[in-house]
């Protein structure tokens, strides 16, 4: 005997509740000739029969019939609880959210910013995935990812971007000597928009003898006074030990600052409250420059 689903069930259920086939479609949305199909059908794989008429034409279920509209009862009970459950945790702030980005973003702006939204939803649980690498939506590595760039055309539908901001980059170090050599990055990264922007100005100046592939690395060098490099405003304008450097006859560069997530999990009340979160720390950081200095941040 084939296994019954919950479609077979309804129809089971429908019947012992309504009596008729002309009400029991009515119920299912279905023309009463496809209800006593179905019962036909069900009666065939099961073996034995499950309604009879009464003597007022009326279907009664068999003995048979009544064991099995006792348990498609349970059953919908069940799918019922299930139903609100799930409806539960989607429209709740709580749960686990994983987020994606670049060091010093992960370091110099998040966390920072966690207490807030704890404060708020005591209920979230955040994994914080701070790599250089963009780690995969669609393979679910994580929920939300902060990019420094326009996702590629080979992303397509299957994650939702938004752009939210320009993260501008300005020069900075960590005492006021001139000519300080300039920090940059390792050569697998001469490509990023301010390793290109260094190289042009770096001149006479030339490079301190380190080079680094990770912007939290960069900036642990300008606090260790090894040079000068370009950081980002947010960042670096939050910390008091560190000192804008003017650049004559450069304007500094801005990247895209990019928020991704998966069309699937749009819906959630969790992924929302994160991404305003998200935005809101972004926005606030921005207007506030140098005056953040006061929110709290990590250990140099």
């Amino acid at each position: 005997m084939h296994d019954i689903d919950w479609n077979d069930l309804r129809h089971v259920l429908a019947l012992s509740r309504e009596g008729s086939f002309a009400a029991a479609g009515r119920r299912l949305g279905l023309d009463p000739t496809t209800v006593a199909r179905r019962l036909r059908a069900i009666e065939s794989q099961m073996g034995t029969r499950l309604f009879e008429r009464g003597a007022e034409g009326e279907m009664r279920p068999t003995q048979s019939g009544e064991i099995a509209a006792r348990r498609a009862e349970a059953v919908e009970a069940e799918i019922g609880g299930l139903t609100l459950a799930v409806k539960g945790a989607d429209s709740e702030v709580s749960g686990t959210v994983r987020i994606s980005a670049v060091p010093i973003l992960i370091n110099r702006v998040l966390i920072p910013a966690i207490s807030d939204l704890a404060a708020r939803h005591p209920g979230l649980r955040l994994e914080l995935i701070a790599e250089s690498r963009d780690v995969s939506l669609t393979r679910r590595e994580a929920d939300i990812a902060l990019r420094l760039a326009r996702p590629g055309e080979e992303s397509g539908s299957r994650v939702i971007a938004r752009r939210i901001g320009m993260l501008a980059y300005a020069a900075y170090a960590s005492k006021p000597e001139p000519d300080l050599p300039w920090l940059t990055y390792e050569d697998g990264m001469a490509h990023l928009p301010q390793a290109r922007w260094i190289a042009g100005v770096a001149g006479k100046d030339g490079y301190a003898p380190v080079f680094l592939n990770d912007a939290e690395a960069l900036l642990q060098a300008v606090l260790a006074g090894l040079g000068r490099s370009l950081l980002p405003c947010i960042v670096a304008d939050q910390m008091a030990n560190l000192i804008s450097v003017p650049v004559d006859g450069h304007s500094f560069p801005a990247r895209e600052l990019w928020l991704l997530t998966h069309p699937d999990l749009r819906h959630l009340a969790r992924i929302a409250a994160v991404i305003a979160w998200i935005e809101a720390t972004i926005t606030r950081l921005e207007v506030a420059g140098p005056a953040a200095s006061q929110i709290p941040r990590p250990p140099s």
